[in-house]
């Protein structure tokens, strides 16, 4: 690449990237409250920024397409941090103003991106043998694949979008069938199979391909079809003339804290698996900081070239006086809790950051350990809150808070870090990408905010309709940590359930959240596992490589979350907003009714499987 400058940091480019960000930002913040996961936008936002350029007549170049997708991918990482924090505040009784929740997501990305841009050229230059970023690898692909015209593969996302979006209205507005079709087995007191009608998790499960789904379903065949059977019949051997517990009942009260123990466990151990990674990014950033990655005196290339150190030392001050000076970023805690908030802020987030956008290298940025890590900021700043005597209700809402800035900045990490290896491919310049990242993270923290505030008036976190998993699990935590109300014996033994499956050689974070969450909301997530497998198969056997990541069952499914998400927050503005009655009961109910429903899931499975033929 030459040294003259390319379009790249167009106004259209960024217009598009914000209005992605803006999508896909509040589409994830709902996947996430549903079923504690999102999915990476990177992808189906190049594909759109090129169709939707194209169709203008004014093709856009390979950088321009780029620069939109690193803007507009900025979102899910904000919303990650939001989605598994912020709800807990809804659970204590006291829901948090608008602007705090902006305030707490836009702090949290730049502190991301401050905190990455030193290691791009050790992790995303000197690191490319033993640093993949699939993701970012996958992009570029894509990336060259769609920049001379991107038609037919944009049009499956958004018909994917229609898809989503029609669903989402028809069952949650409209209630024309159940929302879930449901059966209890006879032979086993207790037990119960179900099945949620959501194009969005066939969609997840689908992208996340078939043994992360059949992990996730195990757990949630664990705790349904084991766990709440066999708390029945010791309860009806026990006192034969009570009645048979409900299931529903059974869950809250005690598999809810097998599963938050399970959670807890996965999410620190796979922090521990972190640290060797952690280690050897700082020792590496230590020793080379003046071998090739410092500055020189002769300028570097355009490709080379990041922000000026300023705006990363800028950066990160900027977070940190603002948790230590602006009191209501916090919830109004005293200045020196607020004080020590700041400096934990500062210290696990530099470090986890380096965490983060080390392990994204190897594992892809949906499965970095964001709830791990935000686990362990709660524990490590509750203990010293715990031993300062600080245990006040206000105590506990900064301690939630400060783990949502270092959680948003290791999501944020993870994220910048895929853009650039894309970049770095494709010959963008880091330094135009990185004002992008500062740019989607101003932009699309208000998206994000406004999304998971309106579900939350509209609809009770924890509940079926948003079960909101992580957060539940991190109230839990902070409660459990500063006044010591968790009961010990449960959690425990999820913890143990977790290791079982470690040790078993299956990834503990996803059986975990299986466990945690109900199976009708799991069981979709199978299917659209096992159409992958199906369609994959089917590719092998006729030659092709089938699924991969510019498949077009993939750009599909994307297109299904995008448009069940703002579908579902549409919902939300019409119910909780405007006052509009939902119907109670579905219009047809009964078998013909759920005989319907599971007609359209078997139609959602379909688009999947002639979307992958488009590829």
């Amino acid at each position: 690449m030459t040294d003259a400058a390319p379009r790249e940091l167009t106004a259209r480019a960024i217009v598009l990237g914000v209005i992605a960000g803006a999508v896909f930002g509040a589409a994830n913040a709902y996947l996430g409250l549903r079923v504690g996961m999102t999915v990476a936008t990177s992808i189906p936002v190049a594909v759109m920024t090129v169709a939707v350029l194209g169709a203008t007549g004014n093709r856009a170049t390979l950088l321009e397409a780029n620069l939109a997708q690193t803007i507009g991918s900025a979102s899910t990482a904000l919303a990650t941090g939001a989605i598994f924090t912020v709800p807990a505040l809804y659970l204590w009784g006291d829901a948090p103003p608008y602007l705090q929740v902006v305030a707490l997501t836009f702090l949290g990305g730049v502190l991301g991106v401050s905190a990455m841009i030193p290691l791009r050229r050790l992790l995303i230059v000197r690191s490319a043998d033993t640093l993949p970023y699939p993701e970012g690898q996958a992009c570029a692909e894509v990336l060259r694949a769609t920049a001379g015209g991107a038609g037919g593969q944009a049009r499956l996302i958004f018909a994917g979008m229609a898809i989503g979006a029609a669903c989402k209205l028809a069952l949650g507005l409209g209630a024309l069938v159940p929302e879930v079709v449901s059966t209890s087995l006879t032979a086993l007191p207790g037990a119960r199979l179900s099945i949620e009608i959501a194009p969005a998790l066939m969609a997840v499960g689908y992208i996340l391909g078939p043994r992360p789904s059949a992990v996730v379903v195990s757990g949630s065949v664990v705790a349904w079809l084991l766990i709440i059977p066999l708390i029945t019949y010791l309860a009806v051997q026990t006192d034969p003339a009570a009645p048979v517990p409900d299931p529903d009942e059974l869950w809250s009260t005690y598999v809810r804290y097998i599963g938050a123990g399970a959670v807890a466990c996965a999410a620190v151990f796979t922090v521990i698996r972190g640290v060797p990674a952690m280690l050897a990014s700082l020792r590496a950033i230590a020793a080379g900081a003046s071998g090739g990655g410092g500055t020189t005196r002769r300028a570097p290339p355009r490709t080379d070239r990041d922000v000026p150190p300023a705006v990363v030392v800028a950066g990160v001050a900027l977070v940190v006086l603002a948790v230590a000076l602006v009191p209501g970023i916090l919830g109004g805690i005293a200045l020196g809790p607020r004080l020590v908030c700041a400096a934990a802020i500062a210290v696990l987030g530099l470090i986890f950051v380096a965490v983060a956008s080390r392990i994204v290298g190897l594992v892809g940025v949906s499965s970095q350990p964001t709830s791990g890590i935000c686990v362990c900021t709660l524990l490590a700043l509750g203990a010293i809150f715990a031993a300062a005597g600080w245990t006040s209700p206000a105590a506990r809402v900064a301690v939630l808070l400060s783990g949502a800035i270092v959680a948003v900045a290791a999501s944020k990490a993870g994220d910048i870090s895929q853009d650039l290896k894309t970049g770095h491919l494709v010959g963008a310049t880091p330094a135009r990408q990185q004002l992008g990242q500062y740019l989607g993270a101003a932009t699309a923290c208000w998206a994000v905010a406004a999304t998971v505030l309106f579900l939350g008036a509209t609809y009770t976190f924890g509940s079926r309709e948003l079960p909101a998993p992580q957060a539940t699990l991190m109230k839990t935590i902070i409660e459990g940590g500063l006044d010591g109300s968790l009961p010990w014996p449960l959690v425990l033994a999820g913890a143990g359930l977790a290791i079982g499956a470690m040790l078993a050689g299956v990834e503990g974070l996803a059986f975990a959240i299986g466990v945690y969450l109900p199976l009708g909301a799991m069981t979709p997530i199978f299917l659209g596992g096992l159409v992958r497998l199906w369609v994959d198969r089917r590719a092998r056997r006729g030659g092709g490589h089938g699924g991969g990541h510019g498949g077009g069952g993939v750009l599909a499914a994307s297109g299904l979350v995008a448009g069940e998400g703002l579908a579902g927050v549409a919902v939300a503005v019409t119910v909780g907003g405007l006052g509009v009655a939902v119907p109670t009961a579905p219009r047809l109910g009964g078998v013909a009714g759920e005989l319907v429903a599971l007609g359209l899931v078997g139609a959602i499975a379909a688009f999947l499987v002639a979307a992958d033929r488009r590829r």
